[in-house]
């Protein structure tokens, strides 16, 4: 199956977060990873450690930028000083994309520090894109955003998750970070079959996927990133391979962190899938 336009990265197969409990394993053993994801404000500084490590990093493996405070759908413009860092930290890494979150998360320069789901608007997906295009043509590299899991809905929406990000994408002219876990934690909490979701994804901008744990408790469940992937999400991801075909694939555990060999095996699941829709489509 070939790769659409925003996913040319065929090369890039199953990766894995680069967590500060792994830095030693990493650098002392060396293992063989496709690539890793790390949290561009991590390592938006002038120098100390975290750049040191990441240079070490950038000398045996590639690295592709995600972000979490781009804050694309909040109304204030973009902050530009952060701009600036960022577009320094991309090419120091020379990421191939650059990806953020669909969400809004400040208030007249102040920064909540979470990815607030959005009111599903036609003026909200206009401010959006404006601002995911701005972004891209700054960075001068390619945007993509993710789909958010979210535990509130607002009475003014207009239309549902997926047609909202549906018509940011295409008006932005931008990619998709599609994250089947939050879909499925967004489908729990708010009652709708997460395969329609899936369906109705713009399949053609689909450059990267999410997959990862969560945590259920009585009345919903939450997007932890710290346990291993449910078979409901590799059923979803599975669907989203047979769908999208061949695509970068991520796997997030951001808490109660294990052993590297364990996060690394449980990524690697997903070469299985990948494998299916290859030979079902040969």
């Amino acid at each position: 199956m070939p790769a659409n336009r925003f996913n040319g990265f065929t090369e890039y197969g199953v990766g894995i977060g680069l967590r500060v409990p792994h830095y030693q394993h990493i650098l002392a053993k060396k293992p063989v990873v496709d690539w890793f994801e790390i949290i561009s404000e991590n390592f938006m500084v002038d120098g100390g450690r975290p750049l040191a490590i990441l240079d070490q990093i950038l000398d045996q493996y590639r690295v592709v930028q995600h972000g979490v405070s781009m804050y694309f759908g909040s109304a204030e413009p973009l902050n530009r000083e952060h701009l600036r860092r960022l577009k320094a930290l991309v090419r120091r890494t020379k990421t191939p994309w650059l990806s953020d979150h669909l969400c809004w998360g400040s208030v007249d320069g102040t920064y909540s520090h979470d990815l607030l789901p959005m009111p599903y608007t036609r003026d909200a997906v206009r401010t959006t894109a404006r601002k995911i295009r701005e972004a891209r043509d700054f960075l001068e590299v390619p945007v993509v955003v993710e789909n958010v899991s979210s535990y509130a809905e607002f009475h003014v929406s207009e239309m549902t998750e997926w047609e909202f990000l549906t018509e940011v994408v295409e008006a932005a002219d931008c990619g998709i970070l599609l994250d089947v876990n939050n879909i499925y934690v967004s489908s729990r909490n708010h009652n709708f079959d997460p395969y329609d979701y899936l369906h109705a994804v713009p399949r053609h901008r689909v450059a990267q996927i999410h997959i990862a744990g969560h945590s259920k408790f009585r009345k919903y469940i939450l997007d932890t990133h710290d346990h291993p992937v449910i078979d409901p999400v590799w059923r979803l991801y599975a669907r989203a391979i047979e769908l999208i075909g061949h695509t970068a694939t991520l796997l997030e555990w951001d808490d109660r962190i294990p052993s590297f060999d364990e996060v690394h095996n449980e990524a690697l699941k997903a070469n299985r899938f990948v494998t299916r829709a290859v030979e079902a489509v040969s």
